[in-house]
């Protein structure tokens, strides 16, 4: 490379090919100095915005004083949680004040919902927050304006709470979705207050003596599992103020009466005195359903029951049928009333209403059978004396000349019309109508005739001619009918009847029938009237 020669002069300094002044060196030797002062204010630059991104500091905007305001540390981040409140420098393994006084632990729940009642199970599921409040001087922050720090679950674990549980509790759990429904928030005085979202199934003693139409109070109780009461107590921070409940919750066969708490010592031999909390409940429950389901239908099956009393006691297969219906019927309402109860050893009120009414329609079907064997009986008895009252006056009476003999004026005037105008009446003073016929019997013959006779019984009547028979559609239920048989002469019609053959036409419903009419419906009726003013 060639480097030129200088040779100095008196105005300055000369090279070859070029000459050179001091005004003209001087920018030159300016602007490098520019550049360096810019590579040295970019290079502090650079290593100020390295220092920001490892550190993760992120630099605050200047806010106008006008809107500037004094910043809480505790909604500032200057660091971690845990070092605010000093957890590492503290054993949360122990309780607060521990060795002095029991700590006070309030406690106040908001029931949620009411999910179900179980009757079989005997138990009941609620969904309610669970919030205690405790002080622990560990915790204490300083703040400028009191202003609280609030945490999820992931704290919890780290520090003390209190070791709330339920008793007599089935099945529990806290709700997790998103995440564990929990929530702590740390005052700056040490105050803390700790929210949980559970939902627990408990058991319930139900008495069920007066079921359907009973009430039922149940209670949730909340007990510390280690701590006695003479390290913790356990109390309701604002008496009955402490429990609320949603307005929307029903049940389906209940409603809900009163909530209320109470709170009281519970003693185990083995570990000391507890507190104990309680929230008691009174359900009632709604009668319309089971009117619906069980009381209508089973009514109805007795009054069922009742038509067979109004039937032909002749029409066997009827009554029989009817009968048994209404017995398999009640039998299935007290099954399926059973199913949805639990097994208890004492008698409900809806076994009580169930069981008198499947007697009553048990007592309906014994009362037909006893109707059938009295019948039977009697018409054994009648056959017998119709056969030996037939055998004595055939021995007794020779043939004569008959007449026909119509008791009661009205029904003897109807036979007239039927036998005609040509048969010679004559009313006497004992107001019987009379008219002289020739029957063809050779002897005063007697039988009584009934419904429930059989043809052959009544064939004994073909001897006689159709116009002396009263036709089937006028006979009444109550009307007798005399054929007797007597002398010609006056004289012996008025001293009496030698021999008359009797037909008798009963009415077809038996006696006891009768009284069934009245005696079961008045004895139901008045079971009812008991039954309801007692359980009602």
């Amino acid at each position: 490379m060639f480097k030129p020669a200088c040779t100095y002069t008196a105005g300055g300094y000369r090279t070859e090919g070029q000459w050179s002044s001091d005004s003209h060196g001087m920018p030159y030797n300016f602007a490098k100095l520019i550049l360096l002062i810019f590579c040295l204010f970019f290079l502090v630059e650079s290593r100020k915005h390295r220092k920001r991104r490892w550190t993760g500091q992120v630099e605050l905007p200047q806010i106008s004083h006008i809107y500037k305001k004094n910043h809480d540390m505790t909604k500032t981040r200057t660091g971690k949680s845990e070092q605010l409140l000093r957890v590492d420098d503290h054993d949360f393994t122990m309780r607060p004040a521990f060795g002095g006084p029991a700590i006070p632990v309030g406690v106040d729940v908001q029931v949620e919902s009411l999910d179900s009642i179980s009757e079989v199970d005997m138990d009941f599921t609620m969904t309610l927050y669970l919030r205690h409040y405790w002080k622990d001087e560990r915790l204490s922050f300083p703040s400028h304006t009191n202003k609280s720090m609030t945490f999820d679950g992931r704290l919890v674990k780290k520090i003390w709470v209190p070791d709330v549980f339920f008793v007599h509790s089935k099945r529990s759990f806290i709700h997790d979705t998103t995440t564990d429904n929990i929530m702590l928030r740390v005052f700056p005085d040490g105050h803390v207050l700790y929210s949980m979202r559970i939902t627990v199934t408990a058991m319930c003693n139900m008495d069920f003596s007066r079921f359907p139409l009973d009430s039922q109070t149940c209670t949730l109780e909340l007990e510390s599992y280690a701590y006695t009461d003479e390290d913790l107590m356990l109390y309701w921070k604002n008496g009955n103020e402490s429990l609320k409940t949603d307005e929307k919750i029903s049940l389906s066969q209940f409603l809900i009466q009163k909530f209320h708490t109470t709170s009281r010592l519970a003693f185990y031999s083995s570990t000391g005195w507890y507190n104990r909390l309680y929230i008691n409940f009174t359900l009632r429950r709604h009668i319309f359903f089971f009117l619906l389901q069980t009381y209508f239908p089973a009514t109805l099956m007795v009054m069922l029951s009742w038509v067979s009393f109004w039937i032909d006691r002749r029409a066997v297969p009827a009554r029989v049928s009817l009968g048994i219906t209404t017995v398999l019927t009640m039998s299935t309402i007290i099954t399926g009333v059973n199913a949805s109860m639990p097994r208890v050893s004492y008698i409900k009120a809806v076994d009580i209403y169930l069981w008198v009414s499947f007697v009553f329609v048990f007592l309906s079907v014994i009362e037909y059978a006893a109707v059938n064997y009295l019948t039977t009986v009697q018409e054994r008895k009648q056959r017998k004396l119709r056969e030996k009252s037939m055998q004595a006056d055939s021995e007794s009476l020779t043939p004569q000349k008959q007449e026909l003999v119509i008791v009661g004026t009205t029904e003897g005037r109807k036979l007239r019309s039927e036998l005609g105008k040509s048969a010679t009446w004559d009313f006497g003073k004992d107001n019987i109508g009379r008219f002289p016929c020739t029957c063809g019997i050779p002897s005063t013959k007697t039988m009584m005739l009934d419904g429930i006779y059989s043809e052959s019984d009544t064939n004994s009547l073909e001897e006689y001619p159709r116009g002396q028979m009263v036709a089937e559609e006028d006979k009444q239920d109550k009307m007798v009918v005399h054929l007797a048989l007597n002398n010609e002469s006056n004289s012996s019609r008025k001293k009496g009847l030698k021999g008359h053959v009797s037909l008798r036409i009963m009415q077809n419903t038996h006696a006891i029938d009768k009284y069934s009419r009245v005696i079961f419906p008045g004895t139901y009726i008045f079971f009812n009237l008991i039954y309801w003013s007692v359980f009602c």
